[in-house]
């Protein structure tokens, strides 16, 4: 629950789970609880009723729904991409900190 950090910040988690999210096709086996972690990491999130998670990152603000297996569906990929690489994360960040790690 913070405001939005530095991407280079990010635990080696966060960044699986942000590599997962930008995948093509779709990854179809991304857990909800290391979602809830990145979030967590990246955004303010509040829970408003079981279940139902209140996400701003950035300028949007995006109700997610837990779903009812571990996994998240497709739709919340799609929303999750958006949100994420308007706020600057994306695949590019992965790639930075790739290049950092090699010099």
């Amino acid at each position: 629950m913070a405001s939005t950090p530095d991407p280079m910040h990010l635990s080696s988690h966060h960044r699986d789970t942000l590599s997962l999210i930008f995948q093509h096709p779709v990854n179809r086996n991304i857990e909800w609880r290391a979602v809830l972690s990145l979030l967590d990491a990246v955004a303010f999130v509040e829970e408003h009723r079981p279940g139902r998670f209140l996400v701003t990152l950035g300028a949007e603000t995006e109700t997610f729904e837990r779903p009812n297996d571990k996994d998240i569906d497709p739709q919340q990929v799609v929303d999750l991409r958006r949100m994420l690489q308007n706020a600057g994360y994306g695949p590019e960040v992965e790639d930075v900190e790739a290049e950092d790690k090699e010099t």
